[in-house]
């Protein structure tokens, strides 16, 4: 797929059946990934794959978090957030891991991880991949976070759940570049 083709009709497939992306796959869209822009070539992230069993386990951890934090949930809400991970076969975790650095602040480094999201949603779709990016309040979740072993300067920035489209994939819809586009002439007078 052309690369211009790929940024442009890219769409998200929030429906995910089996199979999994295979290795080859994968390793193409890390590869991918790992050429977002990075200032300082600091690599602020790193990636979890969550499949098979693992899911049940990250299912348990959504869980967990939602009694931490909601003590009244009832089962409805539980079972919902067992069964999050389980809307597809794979799952990578983005973590944006920043650091202290005198040119280049966290935001940045917290924006190059999420580069690195979307070249690997890119080359998901490039290969015919389905893929979404979720994110939500499990996404900033001390509970979560302490269940996945991060780091204080670590952040879960995205959910990628990765499989083969369930139907066939919608269309891009047409964006009018002039309403997101403008020149500047200088600074404005008050």
């Amino acid at each position: 797929m052309d690369a211009l083709d790929a940024l442009i009709n890219r769409v998200s497939a929030p429906r995910l059946i089996e199979p999994a992306p295979t290795a080859e796959q994968r390793e193409l869209m890390f590869q991918a990934a790992l050429r977002a822009p990075d200032h300082g070539q600091l690599r602020p992230w790193r990636f979890l794959t969550v499949e098979g069993e693992a899911r049940h386990a990250l299912g348990e951890l959504f869980a967990e978090a939602i009694a931490s934090k909601y003590p009244d949930a009832d089962e409805e809400a539980l079972t919902k957030a067992r069964n999050m991970p389980l809307r597809a076969p794979l799952l990578i975790l983005v973590i944006a891991r920043t650091q202290e650095h005198p040119k280049v602040p966290a935001q940045e480094q917290v924006l190059a991880a999420g580069c690195a999201a979307h070249g690997l949603l890119l080359a998901a779709y490039a290969q015919g991949v389905g893929a979404v990016w979720r994110t939500g309040e499990l996404s900033h979740d001390p509970v979560v976070d302490a269940g996945l072993g991060l780091a204080a300067n670590e952040q879960v920035i995205g959910y990628l759940y990765l499989g083969t489209p369930q139907r066939e994939l919608r269309a891009a819809p047409a964006v009018n570049v002039d309403e997101f586009v403008s020149g500047w002439a200088g600074k404005t007078q008050a």
